[in-house]
């Protein structure tokens, strides 16, 4: 009996097939998340930390901020494992088609393998940036709001 004689592989297969939809829902998902992230941070860095400075609510803004740094914290960190996974699933119908001479299988898993890698990355970074960003925002306007807090 072969290393890979048995059928928990076969099963294993299978369970592992099914994952490539949900996957790529899951990038498209988080694509869109970042896309609204984005409006947001323009949104916020235009006239809503200004407001927000002017306040006297820091435990309002500090709740915010920590909802709003989580999730890009998420999308920085889910994106690209997503897109790994999207890398690697379809991977093994290719190469099986590819020792069975089938190049088509093999062109189409590998363009769905380099575009769900791309995707992930793209969203990670735009998470990672917008994060990075946020944080030093963040910090500035929680220092403003306890000048405000003082002055009064």
């Amino acid at each position: 009996m072969g290393l890979f004689d048995g059928s928990i592989f076969g099963v294993m297969h299978i369970l592992v097939s099914f994952l490539l939809q949900p996957v790529i829902w899951a990038l498209l998902l988080l694509t869109g998340i970042a896309i609204i992230e984005l409006g947001i941070c323009v949104a916020e860095r235009t006239f809503a930390l200004k407001r927000w400075s002017e306040t006297e609510n820091i435990i309002g803004f500090e709740e915010l901020a920590m909802r709003r740094i989580e999730r890009t914290d998420f999308l920085t960190r889910i994106a690209p494992m997503l897109g790994l996974m999207g890398t690697l699933i379809p991977l093994g119908p290719g190469l099986s088609a590819l020792g069975d001479g089938n190049l088509s299988v093999l062109t189409t898993a590998m363009s769905v393998a380099f575009d769900t890698t791309v995707l992930g990355l793209l969203v990670g970074i735009i998470g990672f940036v917008i994060g990075r960003f946020r944080r030093r925002w963040y910090e500035s306007t929680m220092r403003s709001i306890e000048v405000n807090e003082g002055k009064n």
